[in-house]
């Protein structure tokens, strides 16, 4: 350890006409840091003798007037140069402020040669986990002072706060970490490096880490013993600081009753703590040695750990434990691969050292915990777990996936998604015996199954894998093996573009599975092209999709019979399954479309809620006709107008190509709003919406069902198009031949009801609680003018207050509804 060296630093904002580089500066705050202390101040006002734009005045707070009295840059110019020119010049994007400063500066006859320290990188590599990294996301997180945002002297006095918490975080870091931190830092900005190199020489920091060559982990936590659970749900609910409401009392005791050998069925109204009731009943008896819980999602996974897991496991010390498929976990291997080198890529780089930070503080390994993956998406698909370690791999100890796959053995409480458990089910068939399964949001489970029941083959990418094969054999009979099957594949993806042949007979896959095989027994392997070639699949077809903004080519395979869930789980294994939406039709049941024959149903009885009421606007124009713009420009009046609100409302659509339209026609009125996918993924929009950052957020998929908006004591949703399956999809048309060979009708028997089914699910995203008022848009005027329609508006009256009127009535309805 050496002498702690001292510097001394100048914490710059500065608030200018523009974002460009001719933009002129007309605030200045200034912080002075030295001994690790605030010890000075500098503001003021410049006249840029410019007219300041509406966006600036409106985002500084900063008007003409104000500036018209402020002295002229050259007028303070030297005291700003003697204040800041032994100091080191450190602002939150150092690039602007530094070079906007230097100019001005130099102008006036004074050169700014002092070093440069960027806060947003620092804040990137040592706070690995936040989604955004702006000043005021920062203060939120970290607590840091700002009153006044887009302030000079404030915005300065919050960055001089976030700057000292740097410091004090990168120093309390193991030395070894700092050391191969310093290998990467010449990729950060300017003298940005300077912070870590400080750090690494003043401090040789005991830790208690696990170290495995370049990496430091976290050491396990002992489990704790777990606190008993009372009989009482009441109790238990009141151990938590929460209060039980009547109906979820009364789920809550169905639960504990019925879960025997015969799989329950239990269908009760969104929004009154379904999974706080089936948790704590279920965790509170005895026999219960393992509860394993599945939802749709990933994003509710982690939002039932975050929330309910992590409280039931704060107050009783119940083991917890989210498990989801190997991609999701980071493969230390591959890591350490890349740490032996520096890349030229700077970007990769700081990924490295962000990296580094997570690992020492990363419990699971589990990559969804870092938020900004989209700028450098392939960098995160090479160190992804591809569930295959070495025996000999320094890291078999302390591997996260294989940790996760033990720990899914004993902890007494699994989450865990639709998709991954079918996967561990067919791996492991003994995964589930003896155990108890809640399936949550119960409905989404038969549509997974079809998607289990199918696999894929992307074109493209088996193509590029065959060529790589191709320049390093140097085998006569492989080399002629992968050319075969490198035809076999073009040929299908021509036929698909050129010819628009679809569907794919099973003699040409036959002849494709014969030289797969025949690789095979070559050492050679592709994973989703043997997948393919199983002899289980009976139709094939061809399918276009985007990937990444590129058009991908799928070779698609199913079976034609329906899956039964009730063929891969266990006998012993005790299974609740629980929905808001159970009751298909009084012919068609979840039940009997899962392959159970005896079951018990238990269905609670829906009260109808005062505080969220439906509106259907009789005046939209219909979204089946072939005019798609009008459609779409009707649909972009209504959400301004709705927008001018300012209440939080959440936008549904069907259609993902259709949601994106409209968010750049939205885009071009400049209507703040954020688009799935567009502006991020689910998780971190859903997070930025429900803290205010816009008032309107449009999403599909996910956003359907499983996602609680909790949060809003009010709320508009607005569902664009009733939510009816594609008639051309394969899994519907498997479905629909079913029914007509039972004799039943497709359409009034399971689309309809589906339909409505998915419907009820989206308006209980708005209602999710008490007093959560809550009013719901429906803009598809075939709930009105269809020969079905009495039959939608007879089942959505059973749950809620409906009214059908034209468009601006209804935005006359809302405004008293939401006062």
């Amino acid at each position: 350890m050496t002498d702690k060296v001292s510097r001394k630093y100048a914490v710059v904002d500065l608030e200018a006409t523009g974002a460009s580089a001719t933009a002129r500066i007309i605030q200045v705050g200034i912080v002075i840091i030295e001994n690790d202390r605030i010890v000075k101040t500098y503001q003021t006002d410049i006249n840029p003798h410019q007219t300041l734009s509406d966006h600036i005045v409106s985002l500084t707070g900063i008007t003409d007037q104000q500036l018209a009295k402020a002295p002229e840059f050259s007028q303070v110019a030297k005291d700003i140069y003697q204040l800041i020119e032994d100091c080191i010049f450190v602002a939150h994007n150092v690039k602007f402020d530094a070079n906007l400063l230097a100019e001005e500066l130099f102008m006036e006859g004074f050169e700014l040669r002092t070093p440069r320290i960027d806060t947003v990188e620092l804040s990137q590599i040592f706070y690995p986990g936040f989604e955004k990294y702006n000043l005021g996301q920062l203060a939120e997180h970290l607590s840091l002072e700002l009153e006044e945002a887009h302030t000079a002297i404030s915005d300065a006095y919050a960055t001089a706060q976030l700057f000292l918490k740097l410091q004090e975080k990168i120093k309390a870091l193991p030395h070894q970490t700092l050391r191969v931190l310093s290998r990467f830092a010449d990729s950060l900005l300017f003298e940005t490096r300077m912070v870590i190199d400080q750090a690494l020489a003043e401090t040789e920091t005991p830790h208690d880490y696990l170290e495995v060559g370049d990496i430091l982990l976290k050491q396990d936590q002992p489990e704790r013993e777990e606190r008993h659970f009372s009989i009482s749900f009441e109790t238990n609910m009141a151990l938590l600081g929460l209060e039980p409401r009547p109906q979820q009392a009364s789920f809550a005791q169905s639960v504990s009753q019925e879960v025997g050998l015969k799989p329950h069925f239990i269908q009760a109204q969104a929004g009154l703590g379904k999974t706080y009731a089936y948790l704590l009943s279920l965790l509170s008896q005895p026999d219960t040695s393992q509860l394993v819980v599945s939802v749709p999602t990933k994003l509710l996974q982690d939002q039932i750990m975050a929330k309910e897991a992590a409280a039931i496991a704060e107050v009783f010390q119940t083991s917890c434990h989210s498990l989801k498929g190997p991609a999701n976990y980071i493969k230390l291997d591959a890591f350490q691969k890349l740490l032996d080198q520096v890349d030229q890529n700077r970007l990769i780089n700081r990924y490295k050292m962000q990296i580094l930070v997570w690992l020492l503080e990363t419990d699971t390994g589990d990559l969804d915990e870092i938020k900004q993956q989209q700028r450098f998406e392939s960098f995160f698909d090479y160190i992804r777990h591809d569930g295959e370690l070495d025996d000999k791999s320094p890291f078999k100890d302390c591997d996260f996936w294989e940790k996760t796959y033990r720990k899914a053995k004993f902890s007494r409480l699994l989450i865990t998604n639709h998709a991954y458990l079918l996967t561990r089910v067919e791996d492991d068939p003994t995964f589930l015996t003896n155990r108890v399964l809640v399936v949550d949001e119960a409905q989404k489970i038969f549509p997974a199954l079809e998607t289990f029941s199918r696999s894929q083959l992307n074109l493209n990418q088996a193509v590029l894998w065959i060529e790589e094969q191709l320049k390093q054999s140097k085998d006569l009979l492989v080399t002629r093996l992968l050319e075969t099957i490198q035809f076999q594949l073009s040929y299908l993806a021509q036929r698909f573009h050129h010819q628009h042949q679809a569907e794919v007979s099973p003699e040409l896959i036959a002849d494709l599975s014969e030289n797969v095989a025949a690789l095979y027994q070559e050492g050679y392997f592709y994973e989703d092209l043997s997948k393919i070639c199983q002899s289980r699949f009976d139709q094939y077809w061809i399918e276009s999709a985007i990937s990444l903004d590129k058009r991908q080519t799928v070779l698609q395979a199913a079976q034609p019979q329906l899956m039964r869930l009730s063929t891969l789980l266990p006998e012993t294994c005790r299974t609740l399954f629980v929905s808001a939406t159970l009751e298909i039709s009084p012919t068609v049941s979840l039940a009997s479309l899962l392959g159970y024959e005896e079951y018990v149903m238990t269905s609670l009885p829906a009260t109808q809620s005062k505080d969220q009421k439906l509106w259907i606007d009789a005046s939209m124009p219909s979204p089946d006709k072939s005019d798609q713009s009008a459609y779409e420009e009707s649909l972009v009046q209504r959400l301004t107008v709705l927008a001018s609100f300012e209440k939080p409302t959440l936008v549904l659509f069907t259609s993902k190509q259709s949601m994106l339209s409209i968010s750049d026609q939205l885009d071009q009125l400049e209507v703040a709003h954020l688009t799935q996918d567009k502006n991020g993924k689910a998780t971190n929009i859903k997070k930025r919406f429900d803290r205010g950052e816009v008032n309107l957020l449009l999403g599909t998929g996910s956003f359907w069902e499983g996602v609680d908006f909790i949060d809003h004591d009010q709320m508009i949703l607005v569902i664009c198009r009733l939510p009816f399956d594609n008639p051309s999809d394969y899994f519907v048309q498997k479905i629909n031949q079913t029914l007509v060979n039972e004799q039943k009708s497709p359409f009034y028997d399971y689309s309809l009801p589906v339909m409505l089914l998915r419907l009820k699910q989206a308006m209980g995203r708005s209602s999710r609680r008490d007093k959560q008022e809550s009013a719901v848009l429906l803009l598809d005027s075939r709930a009105v003018n269809r020969s079905y329609s009495h039959l939608i508006r007879e089942a959505l009256g059973q749950d809620e207050q409906i009214s059908v009127q034209k468009f601006e009535e209804i935005m006359s309805e809302v405004s008293h509804f939401l006062i």
